[in-house]
């Protein structure tokens, strides 16, 4: 059975939809995991200050010789995350281990799915037996 380009685009493009939701929502539980403290935007004041910050972004705030990072979420939970040095490198730690992971995974699909090594149906592309 062929499934015409059209569907193929579709399926890829709510795929890709639908991995990004979740790596926000997994970026939450990473967040906590490694030791952020969560602090909700409950007060006029709070949504004020959140607001000033990058969302979805680590901005690092100094005071003396302490680093604490800060992760501002309006969209998810409408909240703040705070955590130290060790905090912070313990969630770049794991995203690091799941990027690994996540690669080493589509690595192996790659080597044992037969669309990626000639078994999809060419004829949409013209292929010849040469790729130029």
């Amino acid at each position: 059975m062929k499934l015409p380009i059209a569907a193929i685009s579709v399926t890829a493009a709510l795929c890709l939809v639908g991995c990004k939701s979740a790596q926000i929502e997994n970026k939450e539980d990473l967040l906590s995991a490694a030791g952020f403290q969560m602090k909700p935007a409950n007060t006029p004041e709070r949504q004020a200050a959140l607001k000033t910050l990058p969302p979805n972004k680590f901005v690092p705030k100094t005071q003396g010789d302490k680093t604490e990072y800060v992760y501002a979420d309006p969209v998810v939970c409408n909240c703040l995350y705070v955590g130290d040095q060790n905090a912070y490198n313990a969630y770049k730690r794991e995203v690091y281990q799941r990027n690994l992971a996540d690669e080493q995974q589509l690595t192996a699909q790659m080597y044992t799915q037969p669309f990626a090594w000639g078994g999809w149906d060419w004829g949409y592309w013209g292929w010849r037996g040469r790729w130029w």
